[in-house]
């Protein structure tokens, strides 16, 4: 099992937000969070340099973790090109289609997921899949 570092994590986005600036060539996962950061100006200044990146701190609600936010991003992305938990690539696409955007179903789907983790480790029990599914299914056939 893939088990990156919160290190690895933030070396990873700053090392794609430069490639990208360079114009230097992406591998495929690369280029997903590439898109991604693309859709996150907010977070360039963060990723530009990967010292103080690999210091900074987020605690509280007052900003965002970009690093968190983005790796929620690739695992949504990821997710739907393996729909894996079944039915999830279907929820995000009707979720899509509803909101006119792929990044707002995105972040509709990230709270989603959170809230499964969240219940998970509230619970001791492995994250529920179909609860989450049937979350973003909710979000996508909302009034």
């Amino acid at each position: 099992m893939f088990n990156p570092s919160q290190e690895d994590v933030r070396r990873f986005f700053c090392s794609v937000y430069a490639k990208s600036r360079r114009a230097e060539p992406l591998e495929a996962l690369e280029i997903i969070a590439s898109h991604w950061i693309d859709e996150h100006p907010e977070y360039h200044a963060d990723l530009s340099d990967v010292d103080a990146a690999l210091t900074r701190v987020y605690a509280g609600p007052e900003r965002t973790n970009p690093f968190l936010h983005l790796s929620m991003h690739l695992s949504v992305s990821e997710q739907c090109s393996i729909d894996q938990p079944r039915g999830i690539r279907q929820a995000v696409e009707l979720l899509t289609a509803r909101l006119d955007s792929l990044h707002a179903a995105h972040h509709a789907a990230m709270e989603c997921l959170g809230q499964m983790l969240w219940d998970s480790q509230r619970s001791g029990r492995p994250p529920q899949g179909d609860a989450y599914v049937a979350c973003v299914q909710r979000r996508a056939t909302r009034d």
